[in-house]
């Protein structure tokens, strides 16, 4: 019965020993491959030197990034939206000589210009617009229909 007992007992250690054998000989494989033609100290340095780059290459994403936000910031102050309305202030005579021209920012600042054609002469008014509207003086039909319009070709 001990026999079988240390019979069985080293028939298991010696599966174990030829699968640790096997796994042992797989890993050297991957080893050598990996280590081919390199010195440990070879790659160590390439890792050091990747480890710079990387370093480096965060730097220059982080100033792309402060770029991008400088460059969004300007954006957001300059002109981007603009309309002309040409209307005809009298219903039956003439043409649609006279005009409103807006030009607004992205939180919809700027300026409203408006040109009255008479018999007469021509005038040119400009107002102040902060947020869509103008609070100083009053605006006509037509610079509230221009404004919408330059609201909507920026969408």
């Amino acid at each position: 019965m001990i026999a079988i007992i240390a019979l069985s007992i080293s028939l298991v250690s010696l599966i174990l020993s030829l699968i640790f054998f096997l796994q042992n000989r797989k890993n050297n494989k991957k080893l050598k491959l990996l280590f081919r033609g390199k010195k440990g100290k070879d790659l160590e340095q390439i890792i050091l030197d990747n480890n710079d780059k990387i370093k480096h290459f965060d730097k220059e994403i982080q100033e792309l990034f402060d770029i991008s936000n400088k460059i969004n910031s300007l954006s957001q102050k300059g002109l981007s939206r603009f309309s002309v309305l040409r209307f005809n202030p009298f219903k039956d005579l003439g043409g649609d000589q006279s005009f409103v021209a807006t030009f607004l920012d992205s939180q919809d600042n700027g300026l409203v210009i408006s040109s009255m054609h008479t018999r007469e002469g021509t005038r040119v008014y400009s107002k102040p617009v902060i947020k869509g509207e103008s609070e100083k003086y009053k605006l006509t039909d037509e610079e509230v229909k221009a404004i919408e319009m330059a609201r909507e070709s920026n969408e």
